[in-house]
């Protein structure tokens, strides 16, 4: 069976380059400098799953063609991540007629039913304005269990993004963490002998900031991983594709939007 990742968006809140044009230290004349807000597909050739419906989903989803989601993840509820939920609506009415599974952790799914309860649970119209999602709410049992939803195994677990609590996912050797400023030791057990990790690393060489993690610190917790190739994610306008490639290490790379990547499956 053929199960691929294919990295929707790669960029930090803004996007690369940022509203008026914004491209920071990244060179215009690179394609790979211009990124989405961070968003992930999961496919093989009867499953698809997305992580993360951030403002530029649309875009994302209709640039690489994809089928119908059978489910759609949420690592947490910041709007660069979810702002653009409402386009889910269009597979209820154009293909499935019935709502659309979606899954996160507690915290994220108190505040997203909050800021969009219409779609949980219908508008005063339900002929117009029918429950669009059904919520499934990861319980502390689940994280770093095997899980399926049709031929795709993963396991969901819990990371630290400082201001609130996000979640990751592996599927088979592949594992995507953002966004996340550290990891703890029942995460790193999940993470330990993937051989591609995608992360957050919009702190890029900032020593302390209070939400992401820097390039140092993703090193060092690959040193416990050892995860064969690491892809930076939540790219920002101070990260320039080439100038990255010089910089990093072997064995790690810059994500860029559309990249695909061969998941080997249990």
């Amino acid at each position: 069976m053929s199960v691929q990742a294919i990295i929707l968006g790669c960029g930090n809140s803004s996007g690369v380059p940022g509203i008026g044009n914004y491209w920071g230290h990244c060179d215009p004349d690179e394609p790979k400098n211009r990124r989405g807000r961070s968003s992930l597909a999961v496919v093989s050739d009867t499953t698809t799953i997305i992580i993360d419906t951030g403002p530029d989903f649309r875009e994302q989803f209709n640039r690489e063609h994809l089928k119908t989601p059978d489910a759609v993840f949420y690592t947490h509820s910041h709007s660069d991540h979810c702002h653009g939920i409402d386009d889910l609506r269009s597979f209820y009415f154009r293909v499935h007629q019935k709502p659309l599974p979606v899954y996160f952790n507690a915290e994220t799914h108190i505040d997203l039913h909050h800021r969009f309860k219409y779609l949980f649970d219908g508008g005063n119209n339900e002929f117009f304005y029918p429950p669009l999602l059904t919520a499934h709410v990861f319980s502390d049992q689940d994280y770093g269990q095997l899980h399926k939803i049709g031929d795709i195994s993963y396991k969901p677990f819990l990371v630290d993004h400082g201001s609130c609590t996000c979640t990751g996912f592996r599927f088979g050797d592949l594992a995507y963490t953002v966004d996340m400023k550290s990891l703890d030791e029942r995460a790193l057990g999940v993470l330990k002998g993937v051989k591609t990790w995608i992360v957050d690393a919009a702190a890029y060489q900032i020593k302390h900031n209070a939400v992401h993690a820097n390039i140092e610190d993703i090193i060092a917790y690959n040193q416990v991983i050892k995860a064969e190739t690491v892809y930076l994610s939540s790219l920002t306008t101070q990260m320039d594709y080439q100038t990255l490639v010089r910089e990093l290490p072997k064995g790690f790379a810059p994500a860029f939007d559309g990249l695909r990547l061969e998941i080997a499956t249990p």
